[in-house]
């Protein structure tokens, strides 16, 4: 019988032996513990028959997701901007997908879902959960088109689950200064202005070249470069904006934010505020998706309801 319980490791365990076309194939496995006889009677009927299929070339193999992960690591990310990161969350979840198959994929995304918590215990936030089942899934997927892993789209009835951690906090100008004037670091005050007169991100400052009155960004979040238009507020801290690390204006900055009373302020609502001011200012939310780089209109869309709102303001002035 393909199915025995093994007496020491106190489960059932799969076995498949056959001769096919001149071709051997063996396989042993063992079964979650918590099966019953007739759990691994079943399991014992489909995986044979796939098996045997396969073997017979009536049907491709069953590859494992490991094996799609490992050519997506080496062929895929070594071109993508974040490479790395993908590569090293891929790692951290190789314990839901270790010896499954592509065909198995949903089924890893709804366990991984089920089961991921950090390292404390602590569930993990619902965008970093997502965020890895979808690079879990684009490998496979690469697997798919570029190497013939399976017949159809493993990522069909793969659900990844819903985010809303859209921030919409934002300040006004006079908000602004009183973070500035309370702040004991002079470039991480210009930082601050002139994060919240062009809509740029931390690292885009530090990153951005002044060319005259505007910003070359030649790399930016969706890859594309740049150009962002020097305000006449910021002209001078622009020419003299001098830091070489991130970590000392967030930490001058948090400092400040917090002696102002407004400890739930990132510094990336800065950029957030450039919008509001944009908006307010009756600018369109294309001008504004512009401004901020937005490649995709959806993530300007945040914004509408402060459009809306100033709409209402307009008609309201009508005597």
């Amino acid at each position: 019988m393909p199915i025995h319980r093994d007496k020491d490791k106190q489960c059932f365990v799969f076995e498949f032996s056959r001769h096919v076309n001149g071709q051997r194939r063996r396989v042993r496995k063992a079964l979650p513990k918590t099966w019953t006889r007739a759990q691994a009677d079943a399991y014992d009927r489909k995986e044979s028959a796939r098996l045997y299929a396969e073997i017979s070339g009536v049907e491709k193999p069953d590859r494992l997701i490991e094996d799609a992960v490992a050519v997506y690591v080496k062929e895929r990310t070594p071109k993508l901007k974040h490479g790395k990161n993908v590569d090293g969350e891929l790692a951290l979840i190789f314990w839901v997908y270790k010896g499954r198959r592509i065909s198995e994929l949903a089924d890893v995304c709804r366990e991984y879902e089920a089961k991921a918590t950090k390292e404390d215990g602590d569930p993990l936030a619902p965008a970093t959960i997502r965020l890895r089942m979808r690079y879990l899934v684009a490998a496979c997927r690469y697997a798919w088109k570029r190497h013939d892993f399976c017949d159809t789209d493993p990522a069909v009835k793969v659900g990844l689950p819903s985010v809303k951690n859209d921030r919409t906090r934002h300040i006004d100008r006079r908000e602004m200064l009183q973070i500035c004037l309370l702040c004991q670091h002079r470039p991480t005050r210009q930082a601050i202005r002139i994060a919240f007169y062009s809509g740029m991100r931390l690292a885009e400052i530090h990153r951005a070249v002044l060319h005259g009155d505007v910003w070359f960004l030649a790399d930016t979040k969706n890859g594309d470069p740049r150009i962002v238009p020097v305000h006449p507020k910021v002209a001078a801290a622009a020419r003299n904006f001098r830091s070489k690390s991130k970590n000392t204006v967030q930490a001058y900055w948090a400092r400040a934010r917090d002696a102002a009373g407004v400890a739930d302020l990132h510094f990336h609502d800065l950029r957030h505020s450039t919008a509001s001011a944009l908006i307010n200012a009756g600018e369109s939310l294309y001008t504004v998706g512009a401004v901020l780089g937005h490649k995709d209109g959806r993530s300007t869309k945040r914004y509408a309801h402060l459009a809306t709102e100033t709409l209402k303001t307009a008609i309201r002035r009508i005597s």
